[in-house]
């Protein structure tokens, strides 16, 4: 139950983090309105909350969520940018979500 609730912790805040970055990204880069920024510096104000709710100590998991976003930014490209993932980038993110994996959920002695 422990994972399962990290994983979705973890698939929140990127939702959070990549539609705040990307509200942001439209208001300053895309001339979208003033709106656009400020909804989305709350929406990354979100990440930053949801991701204290995770077990594990802060260093774990920035080093593991930083997987974990790697994958979802890919997703966020191909849905909403419409931007093609190809083989490498699918490799890439299949060795990143390994490496998350090991550092949240492999046991410790």
């Amino acid at each position: 139950m422990i994972v399962l609730k990290s994983i979705s912790l973890f698939i929140f805040a990127s939702l959070f983090e990549i539609g705040g970055a990307y509200l942001v990204w439209g208001w300053l880069r895309e001339g979208k309105g003033l709106l656009f920024g400020l909804v989305g510096m709350a929406v990354l104000c979100l990440y930053g909350v949801v991701q204290t709710i995770q077990v594990a100590e802060f260093g774990r998991v920035f080093a593991a969520y930083g997987g974990i976003f790697i994958i979802m930014a890919l997703l966020w490209g191909y849905f909403i940018d419409k931007k093609v993932v190809d083989r490498f980038d699918i490799v890439g993110a299949a060795i990143c979500l390994a490496g998350a994996a090991v550092i949240m959920f492999w046991p410790r002695t």
